[in-house]
């Protein structure tokens, strides 16, 4: 016989569906070290701060792990492991081309280790590391949920599949974004990290020579001429071009006012404003800071989110470059 849908036992049913449905999502919470490791966002914060006080670069890193790390199928740390016996590290992708600082996550766990053995992901490192790492970039400060583990296996064989490239088209990048489920809003926000760090000459040559992309500012694409001079840069010196001039090390809407006067650095940058889907969140970020903070916030987190291990499904790794012995 039917159930009126009325009737308290439906309504029960109906929540206990809900609870259910919404289990998966609940594995990741708000101070999830809060019995046991009380201090560790604090620890994960002390260290972001000595670090960048003395490498100031090292909270750009942080920001870029979290994006290399939890694109490629999910937020597990297992972008920090080292080519070691059956794994190959996803450092060695071409994706990886330029990143750095790798050993600095090294210090921040061993700080953590110190204070609660064995207690505190490596996914969790990269995660809260990325967001004090935007607070020291001038960027907006966030709530983030934890409870991640760390992956057994690299991903180094699938990267390409996931992480887009300088030079792809907005249509593929949004796929491989809105495959994880960030809108082209969130997406439009989440390249504002291209407003800090810098970019190797390498990802810049094609558009300088043999001739100058049109749809770059002419002035400025002399400038970039002078510090890429070679239209085949060595990729081991140092040769590379700020994204921005203005403010280097500050994550804001200076990146988009930049866009629209055409002195976007990468190809992907410049299809942001030419994409019918993308152009108009542009125009809406050059003119409001507190609107691209608030879309950049509410993108990291999703990334931030990315299919997380939990439970049995990783480990605590005690040193984030080596799975654990006998692990996997």
């Amino acid at each position: 016989m039917d159930v009126p849908s009325s009737s308290p036992s439906f309504i029960i049913l109906l929540f206990s569906l809900i609870l259910l449905f919404h289990a998966g999502e609940s594995d990741l919470r708000l101070n999830y070290y809060s019995e046991s490791c009380p201090r560790a966002e604090e620890i994960v914060k002390e260290e972001v701060i000595k670090l960048y006080k003395k490498h100031g670069n090292t909270a750009v890193s942080w920001v870029r792990n979290l994006f290399h790390d939890c694109m490629v199928k999910s937020c597990d740390a297992s972008l920090l492991l080292e080519t070691a016996n059956s794994i190959v590290s996803e450092k060695t992708s071409q994706r990886s081309f330029g990143m750095r600082n790798f050993k600095y996550v090294n210090t921040i766990k061993e700080a953590l280790e110190s204070e609660c053995p064995m207690t505190v992901s490596c996914a969790d490192v990269v995660a809260l590391s990325a967001r004090d790492g935007v607070v020291m970039l001038g960027g907006p400060s966030m709530s983030m949920r934890t409870g991640r583990r760390d992956s057994w296996e690299s991903h180094s064989a699938v990267i390409e599949d996931f992480i887009p490239n300088h030079n792809d088209t907005m249509p593929l990048v949004l796929s491989r974004f809105q495959s994880i489920g960030i809108d082209a809003e969130g997406v439009v926000a989440l390249m504002g990290a291209h407003s800090v760090g810098r970019v190797h000459c390498v990802n810049l040559v094609h558009r300088l020579y043999p001739e100058i992309d049109p749809t770059l500012d002419p002035e400025y694409a002399e400038y970039l001429r002078g510090r890429c001079p070679s239209p085949e840069p060595d990729p081991t010196a140092v040769e590379y071009a700020r994204n921005d001039r203005e403010t280097p090390m500050i994550i804001d809407n200076m990146y988009y006012k930049h866009l629209l006067n055409h002195k976007g650095l990468l190809l992907v940058d410049q299809q942001l404003v030419s994409d019918p889907t993308t152009s108009p969140f542009i125009e809406k970020m050059a003119s409001d800071n507190g609107y691209f903070h608030d879309q950049f916030s509410r993108a990291l987190l999703l990334l931030s989110e990315n299919n997380p291990l939990i439970d049995d499904e990783g480990e605590i790794r005690k040193d984030c470059r080596f799975v654990n012995t006998g692990s996997g």
